[in-house]
């Protein structure tokens, strides 16, 4: 399966992004689709993770800012970013999650402004 990752760019502080990953085959097929991210200098990180039930999990950073959906139509997942901070600046990454094992597609990247 490919993912396509789109959206990334320069927002300032404060601002909004939309990042969207689309892929090949049916979304819901999978265990759970997540984003992840990966600064300057550190590891990646998970972001936000949305299982196939519709769960959706973020991480204590993003945790009412970032919103994980999905578009089964579209075969798409997306991440609303809002009210971006400089410590969001990253390559952001899709990740498929199945079996345990993670399938991954190429980054975009994030770079917030102050």
């Amino acid at each position: 399966v490919q993912l396509q990752a789109s959206g990334g760019g320069l927002v300032r502080v404060g601002g909004s992004l939309r990042l969207s990953c689309a892929t090949t085959r049916s979304i819901i097929r999978y265990d759970a689709m997540a984003w992840y991210r990966r600064a300057s200098g550190k590891q990646r990180e998970p972001v936000a993770v949305l299982t196939r039930g519709g769960d959706a999990n973020y991480a204590d950073s993003v945790k009412g800012r970032f919103t994980i959906s999905r578009d089964n139509a579209k075969k798409t997942v997306y991440l609303q970013m809002n009210n971006l901070k400089p410590e969001d600046t990253a390559v952001y990454y899709c990740s498929i999650i199945d079996d345990a094992r993670f399938q991954w597609g190429q980054g975009t990247q994030v770079t917030v402004s102050s």
